[in-house]
């Protein structure tokens, strides 16, 4: 629930924390990338099922038929979100953007529950960038849950096995992108 995460980042109020304001559980996973935050940006904000994909296992995603193909570049065409836009997750499922402050912060909102028009808790899913220096960025996710229901704990609690695999994975390939990216960036600009 806190891999990467420091105690202060952990504490730190971020956007969209009002969303969710009395979550019943919260995950924060962090990552240090050595590349500038505008080199950052453009893979979080084309992230999606249709668009950038998550950067994760995209065979254990499309084993549970979500379609998710991780771009190995950016895309010019994905490097837009306002609010109220859709980011879906799956063909049939999507979270809406509730914040969106290029190129620091992208906040997800909604719920995901197979079947129903509503699920039984309130989720944000914040991307929140932090410049280090100008070469480094700290990139923190955080994941808010508020139980609308009774039981759904006994659902979303043993999920979050899941979604740390797949967030830490996530982490990884965002940077290793970024990373990879300034890097081919500079040896093209050298004379």
């Amino acid at each position: 629930m806190r891999w990467g995460a420091t105690a202060a980042e952990i504490t730190e109020p971020r956007p969209g924390d009002e969303l969710v304001p009395d979550p019943d559980l919260t995950a924060d996973r962090a990552i240090t990338i050595h590349a500038g935050i505008d080199d950052v940006w453009p893979w979080i904000v084309q992230l999606g099922q249709g668009r950038g994909g998550f950067y994760s296992y995209d065979s254990l995603e499309n084993l549970i038929g979500c379609d998710i193909h991780s771009a190995l570049q950016i895309n010019p065409d994905w490097q837009r979100l306002d609010v109220g836009d859709t980011v879906r997750l799956a063909p049939e499922v999507a979270l809406t953007v509730a914040v969106v402050k290029p190129p620091r912060t992208l906040v997800l909102q909604g719920g995901v529950w197979p079947g129903a028009a509503t699920a039984p808790y309130d989720f944000t899913w914040t991307f929140d960038l932090s410049p280090v220096s100008e070469a480094t960025t700290r990139l923190v996710v955080r994941e808010r849950y508020a139980f609308t229901r009774w039981w759904t704990r006994l659902i979303v609690e043993p999920v979050t096995v899941v979604s740390f695999v797949m967030s830490q994975r996530m982490l990884r390939g965002i940077r290793d992108r970024a990373e990879q990216h300034t890097h081919s960036n500079r040896v093209e600009r050298r004379p």
